[in-house]
């Protein structure tokens, strides 16, 4: 593609900055992505790992890609394949005992009898709940949250929201507001008894969150991570055909045809800011580029930290800055099996297999793990989630053989007493393999190959600060209007002609499209479209 001058440049091409090229340019800007790896996609990416063995490198499961998006960058017609889960979570128990939940309400609510007939007969009503709530989070996803200092168009924003909220009943009111502020643990005390019922549902708690599911304002990561759908189905998650990468390859061809340059290789350096004005970066090969819009899909710690001169900021949003918290805790591994592994709870291959298998049997569990990643840096007894994807996608792996997405807490961003990761890291992926290996004995003579990204390494890959896969703490006080600051919830700074896109903004971690969307709205608003272009 032959080079322009561009009206806006994006910082990093993962699917955010795929995202808000693409209806910048729909609405006639001229768009170039700087992208640091050789590869499009961000954290969202398919590649070989071992020999004849591609998965999902970092993000690895798909829900809240926003449907919307989907339509307007015709992916579907583009070639995006979702497969969902035929049983959304398996959890083996030890002794024999395992739970599988999914496929129907009824299904579930049989599955859960068998620990607790009193927790099935109450299952309706907490999905109900959560589906109130679930609800609000999709309205609010592709809505730009009113900002301090945003003048007329903030204060219809909140007006709007608080409507939202005064339309429910106080009972859905009193739930949605505990659903915000409370502990996973006190929550799920208020619905159900059984322990393995709570471990289900709790798990979603600390998925790319480092917190205790004892942590007061985890219920909310659970709520976050049952917003979305696949298909039309509302709560569903699924395997993308052809891994994580094949959404960013089909936007990245949406962005093509819609004359969008796309530049990999080309790791930014330094925001360029004049007179209080953003007009351009610096790569790291010392070339300037100038434009009008400088968007950032990278994180508000990165792009802050690390890309801007502190003298370049006020001293209060500094401050603020400061105190912004990232480190989800997590450390992902992509297996090569020879074969499927074998669980002892429930032998053989089947449904249970192609669902998100949790080994962590309970909340003290989760709690234990947590505890020891903050004494120790990492937990010697982890929470671990497995997927095999290919059980459902051949393309991922040799005929015969499979490969595993291991998604792995408590895992601390930095470790005590001096110590580094690239130290630590084979020790921790052997705490890994040996909770895979007590639920399925055997397991380790699978392996073929492997790929390990510790904290450290999914920052030195991808540029997330702390290894957070969410850019920043899903927490109350990074949260709509709050994130990632007060003041600079409108995908704007305090520098002028500066925006950021990427999941450090509204509504947040995953990979949803909806920051990117809501960037680009904003911009075309300040420019007079007034958002007609994304309707």
């Amino acid at each position: 593609m032959q080079s322009f001058s561009p009206d806006a440049l994006i910082i990093g091409g993962g699917h955010n900055g795929l995202v808000c090229a693409y209806y910048l340019a729909r609405a006639g800007m001229k768009v170039r992505i700087l992208e640091a790896r050789d590869v499009i996609g961000g954290a969202a990416v398919t590649e070989e790992f071992h020999p004849g063995f591609c998965n999902s490198t970092a993000s690895y499961t798909v829900s809240l890609l926003q449907p919307k998006i989907i339509a307007d960058m015709g992916l579907v017609e583009r070639g995006y394949r979702v497969i969902e889960r035929p049983k959304s979570n398996f959890l083996p128990l030890g002794d024999g005992q395992y739970l599988l939940l999914g496929g129907s309400l009824a299904a579930t609510q049989q599955e859960i009898a068998r620990f607790s007939e009193s927790d099935a007969a109450r299952l309706p009503e907490y999905y109900a709940m959560l589906e109130t709530a679930a609800t609000i989070l999709r309205d609010l996803a592709l809505e730009i949250p009113p900002n301090s200092g945003g003048g007329a168009l903030a204060m219809l924003a909140g007006i709007k929201t608080a409507r939202r909220f005064a339309g429910l009943s106080p009972l859905q009111q009193h739930e949605i507001i505990k659903l915000f502020t409370l502990s996973a643990r006190e929550l799920l005390d208020q619905w159900f008894e059984s322990g393995p019922i709570k471990a289900a549902f709790g798990f979603d708690a600390i998925v790319g969150n480092y917190a205790s599911p004892d942590t007061p304002g985890s219920a909310y990561v659970l709520l976050h991570h049952v917003f979305g759908e696949v298909n039309g189905k509302h709560g569903q998650w699924g395997h993308v055909i052809g891994g994580m990468g094949r959404i960013t390859e089909l936007m990245a061809e949406a962005c093509r045809e819609a004359r969008i340059e796309i530049c990999l290789d080309t790791p930014v350096d330094h925001v360029l800011v004049e007179r209080g004005t953003a007009v351009g970066v610096r790569t790291a090969r010392g070339e300037e580029i100038r434009a009008s819009k400088i968007i950032a899909n990278v994180g508000p710690k990165l792009l802050y930290d690390r890309l801007i001169d502190p003298a370049d900021l006020p001293a209060d949003f500094r401050r603020m800055m400061t105190g912004y918290q990232c480190g989800s805790g997590s450390f992902r591994m992509n297996l090569a099996l020879r074969g499927l592994p074998d669980f002892t709870d429930l032998p053989g291959n089947g449904e249970h297999l192609k669902s998100g298998i949790i080994m962590a049997p309970s909340l003290d569990y989760m709690d234990r793990a947590y505890q020891d990643a903050r004494r120790h840096g990492w937990s010697r007894e982890p929470v671990v989630e497995m997927l095999i994807p290919s059980l459902v996608d051949d393309s991922l792996a040799p005929a015969g053989q499979h490969v595993a997405s291991l998604f792995c807490q408590q895992f601390a961003p930095q470790l005590p007493d001096g110590r580094h990761w690239q130290e630590e890291r084979g020790a921790a992926v052997a705490s890994i393999l040996a909770v895979v290996e007590r639920h399925a004995p055997g397991f380790g003579e699978l392996i073929l190959g492997q790929m390990a990204l510790s904290p450290f390494d999914l920052e030195r890959k991808f540029g997330l600060i702390g290894g957070d896969i969410f850019h920043g703490r899903m927490s109350l006080d990074q949260l709509w209007a709050a994130r990632p600051v007060i003041g600079a919830a409108g995908y704007k700074g305090p520098i002028q002609g500066l925006y950021m896109c990427g999941s450090g903004t509204h509504p947040g971690g995953g990979v949803t499209g909806a920051p990117g969307h809501n960037a680009a709205n904003a911009i075309l608003r300040e420019r007079g479209f007034l958002g007609r272009w994304l309707g």
